[in-house]
């Protein structure tokens, strides 16, 4: 049911130069309008940030109040040339954003509105670096993290869903999607139990859930180990924030090429588009409004684990 657009995403997606004209066509094509492209050069390469809005029936963008969900596929480095020639791993959160966000669109275009607004954000980069990262090898990013963070990160986003390949590890070791604790303010707070049922009716199996440390939901910039980037729009935003990680049973490199798998991208976009028609439709909560104001009447604000913190 997401597959067709999963693979019109990888057909566009895998190759050497990506215009942002290809994608803005793309979405228009499917009947948007609110669409965004954003070109980023620096010496380690070039980037093209996209950002585009399906509007709800209820929606914010029509003065509505039904409240807004971000799907944010993060890194976005597509492609690793020319060391490696093709797709690599650490792409399939950009191509899981954008092909929920095809098919969101193409719901739209048939008259299947959400009740409130959905913003898909990400950006794709076919020459990406690759960076050193244990146990295996990532795909770095030719832009900064705050500067990823600033540019795909919007404060019009109630909740977010970031997207990020997390093969490279041994904390997860399933095939398809898991999902992360809530993450907000810098607390780590429970799992969404209604994120949890959509993840079940979505994989026909068990919820998969990954673990993650307090390093992991502080900024890259403070250089203390990290599981990998998935949590990083937690550090810029005040929104309860889940990660939706792309999963192997084995340690998978970041820049390995024909590590793709159709099949789990669609799961995870299948998975994104039903959290937005639950979440705007006010069926899915990413956490409990009244035990997080107690947390922070028993113990303090966290906010400065958003920070880089201070040398002691």
């Amino acid at each position: 049911m997401a597959l067709k657009q999963v693979l019109d995403i990888l057909e566009l997606l895998d190759r050497p130069l990506i215009a942002g004209s290809e994608l803005v066509d793309l979405f228009a094509a499917r009947g948007l309008s609110d669409i965004t492209v954003e070109p980023e050069q620096t010496d380690k390469g070039s980037t093209t940030f996209v950002k585009l809005l399906v509007p709800g029936a209820r929606g914010r963008s029509g003065d509505g109040d039904a409240p807004t969900l971000g799907i944010i596929g993060f890194l976005g480095g597509v492609g690793a040339r020319p060391e490696v020639v093709g797709l690599v791993s650490d792409g399939d959160g950009a191509v899981t954003a954008l092909a929920a966000g095809l098919k969101l669109a193409d719901m739209h275009s048939v008259g299947d509105a959400l009740q409130g607004d959905v913003i898909v954000a990400t950006h794709v980069s076919p020459n990406a670096p690759v960076i050193p990262h244990e146990p295996v090898p990532f795909m770095g990013s030719p832009v900064s993290m705050d500067t990823m963070c600033e540019l795909l990160v919007d404060e019009r986003m109630d909740a977010i869903l970031s997207i990020d390949t997390t093969k490279g590890n041994r904390v997860i070791n399933t095939r398809g999607f898991a999902i992360s604790p809530t993450v907000m303010q810098g607390y780590i707070l429970r799992v969404s139990e209604t994120l949890l049922d959509l993840q079940q009716h979505v994989l026909g199996r068990p919820p998969a859930v990954f673990a993650i440390s307090m390093q992991d939901i502080t900024p890259y910039a403070n250089e203390l180990f990290h599981l990998n980037s998935i949590l990083q729009p937690a550090t810029a935003t005040t929104a309860p924030v889940v990660g939706v990680a792309i999963t192997a049973e084995t340690a998978v490199p970041g820049c390995a090429t024909g590590a793709s798998h159709e099949v789990d991208i669609a799961m995870a976009a299948r998975f994104s588009v039903e959290v937005a028609k639950a979440y705007t439709a006010g069926r899915a909560q990413f956490y409990d409004a009244e035990e997080f104001s107690r947390l922070e009447r028993l113990y303090g604000s966290m906010k400065h684990l958003q920070t880089s913190g201070k040398e002691s």
